[in-house]
């Protein structure tokens, strides 16, 4: 019998990355760590690499259509192309869903259901996202699920002076949740917003008519730009009063990331948010949508609640590995 570090070799697939800034490959590239590091047979290949896995050996990717192509139809294409020649597993983010809207939506709904019928196992990050593929009509087989993993620190329990903004963590694109952060925070009477990221790509334009509109709500927006690993942690505990308030969410690296530095963000009630209150009892704040500007005034006035105060978070990336090599024992052979 063997235990969760000693999987036969044929059930450890190659963990096949992307190079690069993308947010879903550097998980990837976050999480294949982790697995070498829990077991140190796995295997770790670069896309593109001349030295790449041989043609039958299986592998596992992370998924995206906009990781793999320039387009749903191609991204399609390529995956379907890896899988005929490599028993495929998949980790699937970005979940298609109705903030795609009616051009993409139909596309990307088309383009998981490729990548899942050609796939030998499908990983999502929630049970929201599990119910997200069957709600949207593109898988309705068995799914696991793992979630995004918090690296805790307990340095980041250590909550230095409040700079006085609401603060939203990521790159810049509608529906993220700027918005209601906003209107918040000029209900609350806070004169400042810190956009911890840059624009997502296309969204520079957004992102401006934002900045303008919060100079006539009488809020000041202060927009970061790319921050390294150290200077967004700084960035992040000085932030007053921390929100997620997505319209719509697949699964959120924000969250876990305002839960790893220590923060416990104001989060407005939705599915997937709910779950994570649920994991991770007492790191977040869950507020009805019409209640966000009373918990901003509440928060403002109560910085300490924050904070969390946990160290270690449950479910962290060690927690992780463990969960794929399990996985993996059981649908690669």
């Amino acid at each position: 019998m063997t235990t969760k570090t000693e999987i036969p070799d044929a059930a450890l697939p190659v963990l096949l990355v992307h190079p690069g800034p993308h947010g879903v490959a550097v998980y990837a590239r976050q999480i294949a760590a982790e697995v070498a590091a829990v077991d140190p047979r796995a295997r770790i290949s670069t896309v593109g690499a001349p030295a790449g896995p041989a043609e039958g050996v299986p592998v596992h990717v992370h998924v995206t259509d906009r990781l793999w192509a320039d387009s749903p139809e191609e991204a399609t294409r390529t995956l379907t192309d890896l899988a005929a020649r490599h028993p495929l597993t998949v980790t699937l983010h970005d979940v298609p869903q109705e903030s795609d809207g009616e051009r993409n939506r139909p596309r990307r709904r088309a383009f998981y259901r490729a990548v899942t019928a050609a796939s030998r196992g499908v990983v999502v990050n929630s049970a929201h996202e599990r119910e997200l593929l069957r709600e949207e009509g593109v898988f309705s087989g068995p799914v696991a699920v793992v979630p995004l993993p918090v690296a805790s620190s307990a340095v980041a329990l250590d909550a230095p002076v409040a700079d006085g903004s609401v603060g939203v963590l990521g790159y810049f694109y509608p529906g993220k949740g700027h918005d209601e952060a906003l209107d918040a925070a000029a209900a609350a009477g806070m004169t400042r917003l810190t956009v911890l990221g840059r624009a997502s790509d296309g969204h520079a334009a957004d992102l401006d008519a934002f900045v303008r509109r919060a100079d006539v709500l009488g809020v000041a927006v202060e927009v970061t730009g790319w921050l390294d690993d150290a200077e967004m942690a700084d960035r992040v505990r000085r932030i007053a009063v921390p929100v997620i308030a997505h319209r719509h969410v697949s699964a959120s690296g924000s969250l876990a990331s305002w839960i790893g530095w220590g923060r416990r963000p104001l989060a407005v009630r939705n599915r997937y948010n709910d779950e994570m209150a649920a994991l991770r009892p007492g790191t977040v704040t869950l507020v009805e949508p019409a209640a966000l500007a009373a918990a901003v005034s509440s928060a403002r006035d109560d910085t300490a609640s924050t904070w969390h105060g946990q160290h270690p978070v449950p479910f962290g990336r060690a927690d992780a590995a463990r969960a794929y090599l399990d996985w993996w024992s059981e649908v690669v052979s």
